[in-house]
């Protein structure tokens, strides 16, 4: 997954290099506050920071005598140490090392993620207001319903991708915990200053209470988390798919020099990058139920957690930077079709101002269930057999009168439907 998706930024987070730098470095930091409260000599950190070391391939091999990737990583760094290893990780449980660990890992991983998110609101700001006037018809459905703009589908998009950075933000905030209270939290065997020289060090918060771990409600938050952002980038990838089915061909995916749509077909352009976030969504997601399954352990703790996590977390945040990256380029290199829009509204022969004569003849005196069996028995005609639908109602003696050609002129104009574009706008990218 690593090598296949990820940009190094991301990758090298869950480096096991990555893993094993971060633990050393809190191994240590619990050794630097153990000596400021006397109960190890200071002969002993100097020789810790000089030659504490790893080897992750020894570790590898040492692991697989001890079934235990911590003591395994001990054993390995005692090698360097020497005798004053004695005094690494005394009174703490494998625990305290990995989630503090991972948490330091998951605020690495959110300010990528929230790097990304940013980045893409730009471009769907730009691109809004490039479209802000370019009209299309709206759908429901997949029905044709009334003119919108294709700047008015960025402006939503560009709104739920803000509400995604603050989902993010609070993500951050919350798994940004960190525990050193020995083997099941009580700090039995070791201080709680010990605790919050390690988390301030970290820039992390000292888990007010904890068992044997950090509790996985504020991972399966982060992993949530994750599942939207990817709902939302499937959403948006989706519309694309459509807007660029050949019998619409309203907008379509950037297609390089060189390109290839397909092996037997030569002619083929086809929304590859859209169809690929899509499924990615589906793997994000599952992983959040994955999570979601990790909150309930037995007692104080269980491992059953552990083995999903190592592949459930870094997946997930690998694809959701990959996602966002691949989204961004999309939708800045997104081609549009202004000219097979105006088509398309046209397709329906002015059926889509519909509502507009329905409250004309409301506002004329008529009830409502009256105006709109009179409006659909034209519209119906002109569904089944073609036509003009604006003819249609001009020479419709019933409609005539109660409404005037005015008015009637007036619920065809494409204006009236975008005469808030540029509140909505304000209301946008604004507030």
């Amino acid at each position: 997954m690593i090598d296949r998706y990820s940009r190094p930024e991301m990758a090298n987070i869950w480096s096991l290099q990555n893993k094993y730098e971060k633990w050393l470095q809190i191994e240590i930091a619990v050794c630097e506050a153990l000596v400021e409260k006397g109960e190890i000599p200071k002969s002993a950190i100097e020789n810790i920071k000089s030659n504490a070391k790893f080897d992750p391939s020894h570790i590898d091999e040492i692991e697989k005598t001890v079934k235990h990737d911590v003591i395994a990583f001990l054993t390995n760094v005692a090698e360097y140490v020497g005798e004053d290893s004695r005094y690494i990780h005394m009174g703490m449980t494998s625990s305290d090392l990995l989630d503090t660990a991972l948490a330091i890992h998951l605020k690495e991983a959110s300010n990528i993620i929230l790097h990304g998110l940013k980045a893409f609101s730009d471009i769907l700001k730009k691109r809004a207001y490039e479209f802000k006037d370019t009209v299309m018809i709206g759908r429901s459905h997949g029905i044709h319903a009334e003119p919108v703009t294709f700047g008015l589908k960025l402006a939503l998009w560009y709104s739920e991708n803000q509400r995604n950075i603050k989902r993010m933000e609070h993500a951050k905030e919350t798994i940004s915990y960190g525990m050193v209270s020995g083997a099941v939290g009580t700090f039995a065997n070791i201080d709680p200053s010990i605790e919050e020289h390690v988390c301030k060090k970290f820039a992390l918060k000292p888990a007010p209470v904890s068992n044997q771990i950090i509790q996985r409600d504020r991972h399966a938050e982060y992993l949530t988390t994750l599942s939207l952002i990817g709902a939302s980038i499937e959403k948006i990838a989706v519309e694309l798919r459509h807007l660029q089915r050949t019998e619409v061909l309203e907008a379509e995916e950037y297609f390089s020099m060189g390109q290839k749509g397909s092996s037997a077909m030569p002619h083929k352009r086809n929304p590859i990058t859209a169809e690929q976030l899509s499924g990615l969504a589906r793997i994000v997601r599952s992983n959040a139920i994955a999570a979601m399954e990790n909150v309930a352990l037995w007692h104080e703790r269980d491992i059953s957690h552990s083995s999903v996590e190592r592949i459930i977390i870094p997946d997930s945040s690998i694809l959701i930077d990959y996602m966002l990256n691949k989204a961004a380029n999309l939708i800045d290199k997104l081609l549009v079709y202004p000219e097979n829009m105006k088509k398309n509204l046209d397709k329906m022969g002015g059926l889509i101002y519909s509502e507009g004569i329905l409250l004309e003849l409301v506002r004329g005196g008529i009830r409502r269930e009256e105006a709109y069996k009179m409006v659909q028995r034209v519209a119906m005609k002109i569904w089944e057999r073609g036509g003009d639908f604006k003819e249609l109602i001009l020479k419709d003696r019933e409609i005539m009168k109660y409404i005037t050609p005015a008015s009637i002129e007036k619920a065809f104009s494409i204006n009236h439907h975008l005469k808030n574009v540029n509140y909505i706008f304000k209301r946008v990218f604004e507030s």
